[in-house]
């Protein structure tokens, strides 16, 4: 019992905390600065050994592209499973591709628990797309892509019995990945992009301030000074600064005094990260150009201006995979609007993004940060680990949008994961953004100021700078930048701090009991509360200063720009009916077989349903109809095309696909294994009342035999169900009858 709230503390008392405080605190501050040293350390070793990326596995590599005929500072290697853990070299492979944002490769692989290693868990052999730490003279952004698309190629190869690689791309990996699925379509299979900024104009007032920064800046031109002061390379760390720069309280003060409150358990973790966030890599002038001209000012990647090479840009409308989108409310670096707007602004419509065959499912943290959806283990375990699980099913979804949640279910102390998949619109993705987008208008004045200062730059600055900086002078400076030179100056090589190991290891040695509940102890916290929470403050005011300052300034100089989009606002949206893959489909509404028949049938099914698809019931439903549907043996292209055009065909023409089912039906070995699958269906899984009239319908359909087009059936849209159940009510509510009735229109079919 704490016996301190019910006396007021004696002189004495207070001067005995005080000096035990004290003592800890002295105890503390010598292993506080020790652990900064071990952070320099290994800063210097990881310098020394030439930054290999922070994998916590064993890895060989494959392909090292700095031979390649085009090279460039990458290279593919296999992670080798650790004791104890057995992968399926028949299973698809993943390729996980982390950012080249400043740091080193190895964030998604960080850990046991994280993307390498649940799917290696999973029996999936893994292979990580590596970077070194400097760029080969004159690579670009197009030959990253093209060498990216190459190691596709091997891993393809070296599977080539399985289904095509799943792609993992992180951050600034997710658009690259994007870039490779754009170019080389026929090369990947579903892409993971977690936290990945495609849409970089997008965010919200008062939340998301770095994208205010392009403009603040002026655009391009201080990346290309940054560069030519590299000596033709831009340096990392600048893009680190920018990181720290969202949360000053936590860069100057919040994780080195969460090290100092918890100095005996804490330094372990601290170590391990720091590890990572303080391996600076460098840029090639040509690719941090098209990076800020494209993304962070042009924001062309969305509109489909982002060329890779003259005249030829990336149209991400060419991916064929499916595409996983995984953010998070709490990132302040990737928010969600900067993750999925480039969706809506592909695909202005649900029945565009439809039209073009494309599946997209969308997975919404509530809290995590950025870093958190990389190197969480929590995360690991939850989100990743059902995206793994999902990834067998996704390819067999029918285009269109999809929002992924994952339920957790405990029972008896033991907790388990389910997804469900809901089908939405793509005009849902406008409420995660203020003002209709509107916001976004002034963000096209910066891309034409930008041109023009960074025209005016390498006019008259650029020659005269390139010119006067040598590569020694820029190895030098890059020496001093202060991200680096915090880590070089604590550690050994700094000769003052050589006493510090021996003070370190007596504190450790005669480490006093710390005494939590005491006056000073409080006041401790109270002062770093009040220090945490001015800096906040001190942030909160900043960035509604550059906010004010940026809108004050381009707002104006938008106006116009504001006038012409609301004139081609009024352009009537494009006929998705039109569309080749669309009209094709239709084209041959009558026409298949038994396996378009079954698929059709399940769309039906689906399209009568509630818009929900469970995991737990997707499994459940392949395993009672798979070698019905007979989708599943198929290549994973071929299983799509057949989904895609029926799901056009029940999408656009419902009636028409539901009468002309009989004559996708040839023989009657064909009606047997629709039937069969309708049997193995219902009462195995859940079926609303309009599912279990279209199953009716169905049967009454081929029990008929009636080829022709029936002008009486109704439309198997909800109204058509709901007419459809009200008529025969006695078949979804009188169980006994509807059981009877659904018997007799068996036999009548078989026969």
């Amino acid at each position: 019992m704490n016996h301190r709230k019910d006396h007021q503390t004696t002189p004495l008392e207070f001067w005995r905390d005080a000096g035990a405080y004290w003592l800890d605190f002295t105890q503390r501050s010598v292993l506080f600065w020790d652990t900064l040293r071990q952070r320099g350390n290994n800063w210097v070793e990881h310098e020394k050994a030439g930054k290999p990326p922070l994998l916590d596995f064993e890895w060989e590599t494959i392909a090292d592209a700095r031979t390649f005929e085009h090279p460039v500072n990458y290279a593919l290697v296999r992670i080798l499973p650790p004791e104890g853990t057995k992968t399926d070299p028949e299973r698809r492979p993943f390729v996980i591709i982390d950012p080249r944002a400043g740091h080193g490769p190895g964030i998604g692989g960080f850990k046991q628990d994280s993307q390498v290693g649940v799917a290696l868990k999973a029996g999936h052999p893994v292979y990580f797309v590596i970077f070194f730490p400097e760029p080969i003279p004159g690579q670009t952004l197009a030959d990253v892509s093209r060498a990216e698309a190459e190691f596709l190629r091997i891993v393809g190869e070296r599977h080539s019995r399985t289904q095509k690689p799943v792609i993992v791309g992180n951050c600034q990996g997710g658009w690259a990945s994007m870039l490779v699925g754009a170019i080389e379509p026929d090369l990947v299979g579903p892409l993971v992009i977690n936290g990945a900024p495609m849409s970089y104009w997008a965010g919200n007032d008062g939340e998301n301030p770095m994208r205010y920064a392009g403009g603040i800046l002026g655009g391009t031109w201080p990346a290309l000074m940054a560069s030519d002061l590299g000596a033709g390379t831009f340096d990392g760390a600048y893009l680190v600064d920018n990181f720290e720069y969202l949360n000053p309280a936590n860069t100057y003060f919040d994780k080195y005094y969460t090290l100092f409150s918890k100095i005996d358990t804490e330094p372990e973790r601290f170590l391990e990260f720091e590890r990572w966030w303080g391996g600076f890599f460098l840029m090639g002038r040509q690719e941090i150009k098209w990076i800020v001209e494209n993304l962070f000012v042009g924001n062309n990647l969305a509109a489909g201006d982002a060329e890779w090479s003259e005249g030829r840009a990336f149209d991400l409308r060419a991916i064929k995979s499916p595409i996983i989108l995984f953010a998070s409310l709490g990132d302040n670096i990737t928010p969600p609007q900067q993750a999925f707007n480039w969706v809506a602004d592909l695909y202005p419509t649900t029945e565009a993004l439809k039209a073009n065959g494309q599946v997209i499912v969308g997975l919404m943290h509530k809290s995590v940060g950025h870093l958190g959806i990389f190197v969480s283990g929590a995360v690991a375990k939850r989100e990743h680990t059902q995206i793994v699980d999902l990834i067998e099913y996704i390819e067999h979804l029918p285009p269109g949008l999809y929002a992924m949640e994952v339920e957790e279910q405990r029972t008896n102390g033991n907790v388990r994961y389910d997804v469900m998949l809901t089908e939405r619109r793509v005009e849902d993705l406008h409420v995660l953004q203020k003002y209709g987008r509107k916001d976004e208008i002034p963000f096209q004045a910066v891309e034409t100021v930008s041109e023009t200062l960074a025209s005016a730059y390498e006019t008259l600055a650029h020659p005269f700078i390139a010119a006067m900086v040598s590569p020694a002078a820029a190895k030098a400076a890059r020496a001093l930048n202060p991200q680096r030179a915090q880590r070089w100056a604590i550690s050994d090589l700094n000769p003052f701090l050589w006493p510090l190991k021996g003070m370190a290891d007596m504190a450790r040695a005669n480490r006093a009991p710390r005494d939590n509940d005491g006056a000073t102890a409080m006041m401790e916290r109270w002062t770093a509360a009040m220090t945490s929470a001015s800096l906040d403050l001190y942030r909160d005011l900043r960035d509604a200063s550059v906010e004010n300052a940026f809108f004050r300034t381009y707002s104006p100089v938008s106006l116009g720009m504001a006038v012409e989009d609301k004139e081609g606002a009024t352009d009537e949206p494009a006929d998705v009916r039109n569309s080749p893959l669309v009209k094709e489909a239709l084209r041959h509404i009558k026409e298949g077989d038994g396996t378009k028949a079954m698929v059709r049938t399940a769309l039906l099914l689906m399209k009568a349903g509630t818009g929900r698809r469970r995991l737990s019931t997707m499994k459940r439903a392949r395993e009672l109809v798979s070698r019905d549907l007979g989708i599943l043996d198929m290549p994973a292209e071929a299983a799509r095309e057949i989904i895609r055009d029926q799901s056009f065909i029940v999408d656009f023409e419902p009636v028409k696909a539901l009468v002309a089912l009989p004559k996708l039906l040839r023989t009657s070995a064909d009606r047997r294994r629709l039937l069969d699958m309708l049997d193995h269906l219902e009462g195995r899984i859940e079926a609303n009342p309009k599912q279990l009239a279209v199953m009716d319908e169905i049967r009454r359909l081929l029990a008929e035999d009636e080829t022709a087009d029936k002008t009486n059936v109704d439309p198997i849209t909800v109204t058509l169900v709901e007419r459809e159940v009200e008529n025969r009510p006695g078949r979804v509510a009188k169980h006994g009858s509807a059981r009877h009735a659904r018997d007799n229109r068996r036999t009548r079919a078989r026969s």
